[in-house]
């Protein structure tokens, strides 16, 4: 599935596509459908964030890719949100070691943000090494199942 999205990204490349969204007749239903079947893979696979809700935001709006990455990391801050405080609530959250994670997760967010703005200046570069990295993590995930099946 993985390296099918990547598949997408690196034929979809070129394409700039609108910065400007506009929800009408077209546009919510393949969001919507979209949508669903990037939660259903997610829930089915135990995967999702990014690497499904962008190229989904794309293929369902036209936009380009850092208007999806913006738009996806929204998406899942408000599930990782209402999941965190469930996980909190139930006493399952290491507070120490989330802190410490959080700390550099911030400011990997922000060297990565700025990463990818300088990337997406320059026409397909993002949107290539997005598919770059899914390919690497399916090849390494695909490795590794193979190597516990032996």
């Amino acid at each position: 599935m993985m390296m099918f999205v990547a598949g997408l990204m690196l034929w979809r490349r070129s394409t700039e596509g609108s910065k400007v969204v506009h929800l009408n007749r077209e546009t919510v239903p393949r969001l919507l459908v979209i949508g669903l079947a990037t939660g259903g893979l997610s829930g089915f696979f135990g995967i999702g964030g990014g690497f499904l809700i962008v190229p989904g935001l794309m293929l369902a709006t036209g936009m380009p890719i850092l208007n999806a990455i913006g738009s996806s990391l929204v998406a899942v801050t408000a599930f990782g949100v209402t999941t965190a405080a469930n996980y909190a609530a139930s006493g399952a959250v290491d507070w120490t070691l989330a802190g410490l994670f959080l700390a550099g997760g911030v400011f990997g967010g922000f060297a990565g943000s700025r990463s990818a703005h300088a990337l997406a200046s320059r026409r397909g570069y993002l949107n290539t090494t997005f598919a770059a990295l899914i390919f690497a993590v399916a090849i390494y995930m695909l490795m590794r199942s193979l190597r516990a099946l032996l």
